[in-house]
């Protein structure tokens, strides 16, 4: 039986047919549908079907999608204190494939950015609350849960947004009992942050799936059809991130670090096996993930090209730009117009140097500490790293050696580089397909990553 995955992205939506055995048969894309497009008569299941036709696939072929139309997935975390819970939080909501929107730390007040207000501004589609270790301290959660639960904070279709309660387990059912009395709805998980400088994520990220899959995407508004929510099986960055972990595995020769450069984020993707004293807590209050992504929300290729250039100036990356003023006004112009593309030579080397910055910043800050007294990411085992984006997939080999050879070369980021590592492109865009096929048929997903380029 010929298998589909489907990527609905907010700009473009993307699939992938294979046939049983993991053979890809075609990849397409097309413009996203729906009425966040602007037309009210939209759906997004219009480009779906368009793509089906296009790749000629089965009536009976087995569909596995993920999404991050309509914005993605946007959390928010509210927390105990911010560099040990509210961290481990965050941590947690990147690795889950969220956009974390807000992070509040320390009893929520009413009013104010620190308070329920600054939720509310947000606007989440899932609160993760977090708070004190396994048998720590308790107020702050009892009080975030009160305020939460008397706040009004608004979901799509004016739905109550779902709370993902993942803190100290000793008040679990008070936390609970707070909450459901308003009408707040509850998933919950183990502690993200059961002792001091241990991260337990796994349990949350799948608390946080399942509050996307029951409570948002077929909230968002994006389908008429019942279909749509029946066919997403997680946030588009979770199944990328299921998928580079699948990846790091079937290779089984070092790390594996991605950068993932699009219109309006650059995304990093690292699966990391700890050796040495990385391996062991040692100054670090919150312990790292070593499956991890961060994302660079004003780094983007379009909407948040003119802070591409912003962030490389203020990272000393502009002195290396043959012709500053000319990239400046090219970001210029692709940030007032996020649809348009380069016209000729000299507009696709500026796009590509656009892209190297991106991919400098992004990765700089992938790898260097959350805070100032723990310890930067350990990169120096990364032997593949993989390119991702558009910008990489239109462009010839010399292209995207200038973008990734740059990351592996630079040794004035404040991290360590690869001692070797080879540079390729996700050509195909199946790192997304390799993680939802890894849910149903592990197997089948190594197949398919060995298809990568």
């Amino acid at each position: 039986m010929a298998i589909l995955t489907v990527d609905f992205g907010s700009t473009f939506t993307k699939a992938a047919l294979f046939a049983g055995d993991g053979t890809l048969l075609g990849t397409a894309a097309t413009p996203t549908t729906g009425p966040q497009t602007g037309d009210p008569r939209s759906d997004i299941l219009d480009g779906y079907r368009a793509l089906r036709g296009v790749l000629d696939a089965p009536e009976d072929a087995r569909v596995h999608a993920c999404s991050s139309a309509g914005g993605g997935l946007r959390l928010a975390v509210v927390g105990y204190e911010r560099t040990v819970t509210a961290e481990a939080g965050h941590r947690v909501g990147l690795s889950a494939g969220a956009k974390v929107v807000h992070v509040a730390s320390g009893p929520l007040r009413v009013a104010g950015v620190a308070g329920v207000a600054g939720v509310r501004r947000a606007r989440p589609d899932i609160v993760l609350l977090v708070g004190g270790t396994d048998g720590g301290n308790a107020d702050v959660l009892l009080h975030n849960a009160t305020r939460l639960a008397k706040a009004a904070i608004g979901g799509h279709g004016g739905h109550a947004v779902p709370i993902v309660l993942a803190g100290n387990r000793e008040v679990r059912a008070q936390a609970t009992a707070v909450l459901e009395s308003a009408g707040r709805p509850v998933i919950h998980a183990d502690n993200v942050l059961p002792d001091i400088g241990v991260i337990a994520p796994e349990s949350a990220r799948a608390a946080i799936r399942e509050a996307f899959l029951r409570h948002v995407i077929g909230g968002k508004g994006l389908s008429r059809d019942e279909a749509f929510g029946q066919l997403v099986e997680a946030a588009t960055p979770d199944a990328v991130l299921r998928g580079v972990e699948v990846v790091a595995d079937a290779r089984a020769d070092g790390d594996v670090l991605v950068v993932d450069i699009g219109g309006a984020t650059t995304d990093v993707y690292s699966v990391i096996t700890p050796e040495g004293e990385d391996a062991t807590l040692h100054k670090d209050v919150v312990a790292p993930l070593w499956h991890a992504r961060t994302v660079e929300g004003d780094l983007g290729m379009r909407w948040n090209a003119e802070h591409v250039i912003e962030a490389a100036e203020a990272e000393h990356l502009l002195g290396g730009v043959v012709d500053a003023e000319s990239l400046r006004a090219y970001a210029a112009h692709v940030h007032a117009r996020p649809g348009s593309l380069p016209r000729d030579d000299v507009e696709r080397r500026l796009d590509l140097e656009l892209a190297r910055l991106a991919a400098l910043v992004a990765v700089r800050r992938h790898a260097r500490p959350a805070q100032p007294t723990e310890s930067p990411r350990p990169l120096a085992n990364v032997t593949t790293l993989i390119g991702s984006g558009g910008v990489l997939r239109h462009t010839d080999d010399g292209g995207r050696d200038l973008v990734l050879d740059a990351v592996l070369a630079d040794h004035a980021g404040g991290w360590k580089v690869p001692r070797s590592a080879r540079a390729l492109v996700d050509t195909a865009y199946l790192l997304f397909a390799v993680g939802l096929l890894d849910a149903h048929d592990p197997a089948l997903a190594r197949t398919v990553a060995a298809q990568l380029a």
